[in-house]
């Protein structure tokens, strides 16, 4: 890892700090950017996910999915976790908390906005964070490059009914033209255009597709600390008033994310899944593509809302918690065969 991707969780505590006390200070440049907006879309922000998704997108490769299928326990795991329990846990789980065990402190409103974005996290499997996860645990680098490339195929169809499904059960009321519209912008277009940019510089010297990527990785994590630091300029006044709210997101999510993630280790021992395949596969079932679940947020209810904050607070409690989960499974080694 660079210097970027080691210390991202001390990237983002400062961008986080920097955000709010620039919000404090200068509120009028923060609200010019709240009102650049086209197509219930914030320009700035839109631009920065961009930044960091296409890069991610340049390194999905749909050409080669059938290497997987000799293998194909690691790759049912991880789409049973993804796809059949991790959004409804964690529909449940900030339900559950947010509703119920932490309802006296919160207003209705504001509550069903942090499910909203936590909803958001749980509907949007990792992407791009998963090649670190997988590098740091000596994972099957071509295996998790399809099971990653498989779960994008997946997300441009089944990400927005299956996050208006549950925001929708959560009563949270859905502008389906929106969410549909994220998931053109925000999936769709970048994973066509990373297939194109692959396919041409490897056509021509696949060595230019490894200088864009190393290249680009800086870029990716600049966008994020930016929209953070956007995202927290924004919210100022709120953080300074309501940072019991940020504990009381981080405390579901929390449990959310290594619930899942014990949850895919045992059932990845128990078909005796390979280290170097089931260490991946479990990491990508517990992380989130946060930077999805924040473009979307924020489009969805706009840059001001709580949505929004609960997805950024997503970013903060992911990082750390995945690097100790890194840890684990580099510790777990003779669990497993091969």
């Amino acid at each position: 890892m660079g210097i970027f991707e080691k210390y991202l969780t001390i990237w983002i505590g400062l961008s986080i700090l920097t955000g709010w006390l620039l919000g404090l200070f200068i509120p009028p440049f923060f609200i010019t950017i709240s009102q650049l907006t086209l197509f219930n879309t914030n320009i700035i922000i839109a631009i920065l996910i961009w930044l960091m998704i296409y890069p991610m997108m340049c390194q999905i490769e749909v050409t080669g999915l059938s290497k997987v299928f000799a293998k194909p326990k690691g790759l049912i795991l991880t789409l049973i976790i993804n796809w059949g329990i991790k959004p409804f846990s964690m529909a449940l789980i900030a339900w559950l908390f947010l509703k119920i065990i932490f309802g006296n402190f919160l207003e209705p409103d504001l509550a069903n906005e942090y499910i909203a974005g936590m909803i958001l996290l749980g509907v949007a499997p990792c992407t791009a964070m998963v090649f670190v996860w997988s590098s740091l645990t000596r994972g099957d680098p071509n295996y998790t490059l399809v099971q990653v490339s498989i779960n994008d195929l997946i997300m441009i169809v089944a990400f927005a009914p299956l996050a208006g499904l549950l925001l929708e059960m959560s009563n949270i009321a859905v502008p389906w033209s929106i969410l549909i519209t994220s998931v053109v912008l925000y999936i769709l277009i970048p994973l066509v255009a990373g297939v194109i940019t692959r396919k041409i510089l490897i056509a021509t010297d696949d060595r230019k597709l490894t200088k864009l990527i190393q290249l680009s990785k800086p870029l990716s994590i600049i966008g994020l600390l930016l929209t953070v630091i956007i995202l927290f300029g924004l919210q100022s006044d709120t953080i300074s008033t309501q940072l019991r709210d940020i504990l009381l997101i981080s405390i579901p999510l929390a449990i959310q994310t290594l619930s899942i993630f014990i949850l895919g280790y045992i059932a990845a021992y128990l078909i005796k899944l390979p280290h170097n395949i089931a260490g991946p596969a479990c990491l990508i079932g517990t992380s989130n593509f946060f930077e999805l679940a924040v473009a979307v947020a924020i489009t969805l209810f706009g840059i001001n809302s709580g949505a929004s904050l609960a997805t950024v607070v997503g970013v903060l409690i992911e990082v750390p918690i995945m690097l100790i989960l890194v840890w684990v499974v580099n510790r777990t080694v003779k669990w497993f065969p091969g």
